[in-house]
């Protein structure tokens, strides 16, 4: 079977043809609008997603910032666990924020530190705790596996939709043809002299 034989095979709703049916017209379109709509779609969905995630986690970093502090309290010993996993406790601190005031809190930091320690901790434009932001390449990441999620998702919704409108096109089909052996049917068994 040749490459043009092929493509014919497959674009056989297009071409005129007396077995041809309108609801093989209807279906071709379907399948037409639901694939440019996945592809152009799916696309912008993607790069809309990319870039409001990339201007968020940019937002983030200009935003946040990182302070010295001073542990206060001492923390718990550190425990081995398994995989390299980071002992945190809560534990009382002080630092400056950038206009000159001394704070104190509470936050995470790493076990087995005696009072009087150095720690860095995150902070917001108003001094508050948060954590830090993701770097530029963690950012462009995350960025770029949202973008991806939005576009999976979004043809996921389209090719669904185009599969329940296919599935409906099909009953209809069947229905129909239901309709014409009632009509055809009786007569087949008989004998035409």
């Amino acid at each position: 079977m040749g490459r043009n034989s092929h493509l014919k095979k497959r674009l056989w709703r297009w071409r005129s043809n007396p077995l041809r049916r309108h609801d093989d017209i209807v279906e071709a379109w379907i399948v037409l609008v639901v694939w440019t709509v996945i592809s152009v779609g799916g696309a912008l969905a993607g790069l809309v997603t990319f870039h409001a995630a990339d201007e968020v986690f940019a937002a983030q970093r200009t935003e946040r910032h990182s302070v010295q502090a001073v542990l206060l309290t001492d923390t718990p010993p550190a425990s081995s666990t398994p995989g390299g996993a980071r002992d945190l406790a809560k534990a009382k601190i002080r630092w400056t924020t950038a206009d000159g005031t001394r704070r104190t809190g509470s936050a995470l930091v790493d076990t087995g530190q005696k009072a009087g320690a150095k720690v860095v901790v995150w902070v917001d434009s108003a001094g508050n705790f948060t954590i830090e932001p993701p770097s530029y390449k963690e950012a462009t990441l995350e960025s770029a596996v949202l973008g991806l999620t939005a576009t999976l998702a979004f043809a996921g919704l389209a090719f669904g939709t185009g599969a329940v409108a296919r599935y409906r096109l099909e009953r209809r089909r069947i229905d129909s043809w239901g309709t014409e052996w009632k009509l055809v049917g009786p007569s087949w068994g008989r004998k035409t002299i």
